[in-house]
């Protein structure tokens, strides 16, 4: 078995390259480059097995981006490579794209094997610790994800493209199978375009070029009717026990929103708590937490065009905790070792944290929903 290496470095600052053609027309001139996905295949060529990684908790972007690579390699180098992830899915949504689309992703506890396995990391990096843990045989080949928190030690992955200036890592899987004329299925193409969709929020917030030619590109293969019963998922009754309660424990300060769920159903509630807050009139920017398996999960949101979420997270959580993200999302993670025993101090740090980020005093917070308006209306 040839070591994974030898197809070649890719040079963490090299230019975009090619990614579409710059028109869906027919292309008649020569091309001589070879495509970040030609370049990809020349990467795991060597290894028999292949394992797609995406984060914990897997998201309609993180699912399709692995899909269409494992796509990819069934494809054009004739292997099933597994689609791998830790965690849980809970949001209505994102459970009925697992049954409606039906996506290969198998959720592990961890990763063991006892022959040479090629990883590729999808929608997060080698150095995310958001990830089921992995070692001994497994060796990391490739990155392909559009947060720029994806770092590497160095020159040490063979295969290295992350695109922040793509509003999702579904856009850069589409340009792999558009540039190796491979056609997805209708369930991989609304997935596809559905998690392009969920990552721009409907369309509405900014896209890549990239984006725009993978919405074009998918939209001939997709089915619009799975996008809108996807998006339209019943919702448990928890549900509306965790939105209610967030509601009720969220305070304001000034144009700064903080919200501390006492429970939750799962890790993405936290993310479509932040989403919901940040709608609110004159909010601008959001904390939201909560404790699941001991450890306190955070996500941030902001609608300031000069702000990053991203960076956000991390100040707020230095020393804490880790985090990251995108301009108007993020997320982050305290673990439960730094939770220590005495939680509510902890909750306590991050509020204030919070509020100091923006000048704001912590001790003088108001309510989003009074508690005499709550206990007048039982």
């Amino acid at each position: 078995m040839q070591d994974g290496r030898a197809a070649g470095m890719v040079n963490l600052s090299e230019q975009s390259g090619h990614l579409f053609e710059a028109s869906l027309m027919p292309v008649t001139r020569r091309r001589t480059k070879r495509t970040r996905a030609e370049r990809l295949l020349e990467v795991l060529e060597p290894y028999d097995e292949i394992v797609v990684l995406t984060h914990d908790n897997p998201d309609p972007d993180a699912i399709a981006t692995g899909w269409a690579l494992r796509t990819v390699i069934a494809e054009c180098l004739d292997r099933t490579a597994r689609l791998v992830a830790g965690g849980a899915i809970v949001r209505a949504e994102n459970k009925e794209f697992m049954s409606r689309l039906q996506p290969p992703l198998e959720l592990v506890s961890g990763l063991d094997f006892s022959q040479p396995t090629g990883v590729i990391f999808v929608d997060c990096g080698p150095l995310a610790v958001n990830h089921v843990p992995f070692g001994g045989l497994l060796q990391p080949l490739a990155v392909v994800d559009h947060h720029a928190t994806s770092r590497v030690p160095g020159d040490v992955i063979p295969h290295f493209d992350v695109r922040p200036q793509a509003a999702a890592s579904a856009s850069i899987a589409t340009a792999y199978l558009h540039d190796l004329s491979v056609e997805p299925s209708e369930p991989l193409a609304t997935a596809l375009l559905y998690a392009i969709r969920t990552e721009t929020h409907a369309f509405e917030t900014e896209h890549s070029a990239l984006d725009r030619r993978a919405i074009r590109w998918l939209t001939k293969w997709a089915n619009p009717s799975w996008i809108a019963e996807i998006e339209n998922a019943p919702l448990t009754r928890s549900y509306f026990r965790d939105l209610t309660l967030a509601l009720q424990n969220t305070l304001l300060y000034g144009d700064v929103a903080f919200c501390l769920l006492p429970c939750v159903e799962g890790a993405e509630v936290v993310g479509e708590v932040a989403d919901l807050l940040v709608r609110c009139e004159d909010v601008k920017r959001v904390l939201c937490a909560a404790v699941l398996g001991g450890a306190l999960l955070i996500s941030v949101r902001t609608s300031e065009d000069d702000e990053d979420a991203g960076k956000l997270v991390q100040e707020v959580l230095d020393g804490l905790g880790h985090g990251g993200g995108h301009a108007h999302r993020a997320g982050g993670k305290i673990p439960p070792a730094n939770c220590g025993p005495n939680l509510e101090a902890v909750e306590r740090e991050l509020r204030d944290r919070w509020a100091r980020l923006f000048g704001r005093d912590s001790q003088h917070g108001v309510r989003l929903i009074a508690r005499s308006d709550v206990l007048k209306n039982l």
